[in-house]
């Protein structure tokens, strides 16, 4: 299970739209807590290294970018919990090339954008053994609760 409060869900959504017809993607920050739940307290945007028309449906992070946001959860005393990236003109569900590129603990938020419009997200787990993703369960969070 995995808690947002709304206006990152918002923040996910107009990231996907605004970076239409390419894949965007960033990073969830927050804390982890006891059985396996996450409590997401900032989404951090990152530009996609893989913007040529060819990969327009792939995302890729470069390292440096990936550090800079670890470095940044950990000045507030915080994770990086997982990624978010969009589906554009697809569902909100892990492609093959997720799946292949994809960790185990962290969350997955793939929001789809259809027409440069938001048209739902939904986040996913990758098993331990990394053959299948599981949906995880979004709890919509209050912003002073986080």
């Amino acid at each position: 299970m995995i808690t947002i409060d709304g206006t990152h869900l918002e923040a996910m959504s107009a990231h996907g739209q605004l970076d239409y017809p390419y894949e965007c993607c960033g990073l969830l920050i927050g804390r982890f807590l006891e059985y396996g739940r996450k409590v997401v307290s900032e989404v951090y945007p990152i530009s996609n290294a893989r913007e040529e028309e060819a990969k327009r449906n792939r995302f890729l992070i470069r390292p440096e970018e990936l550090l800079r946001g670890e470095r940044h959860a950990r000045t507030k005393s915080l994770d990086v919990l997982g990624f978010y990236h969009s589906h554009p003109d697809e569902e909100a569900r892990p492609s093959r090339y997720d799946l292949e590129h994809a960790w185990p603990t962290y969350s997955y938020v793939i929001v789809s954008v259809r027409e440069a419009q938001a048209n739902g997200l939904r986040s996913w787990e990758l098993q331990a053994d990394r053959s299948q993703f599981d949906e995880e369960e979004i709890v919509r969070g209050e912003s002073s609760c986080l």
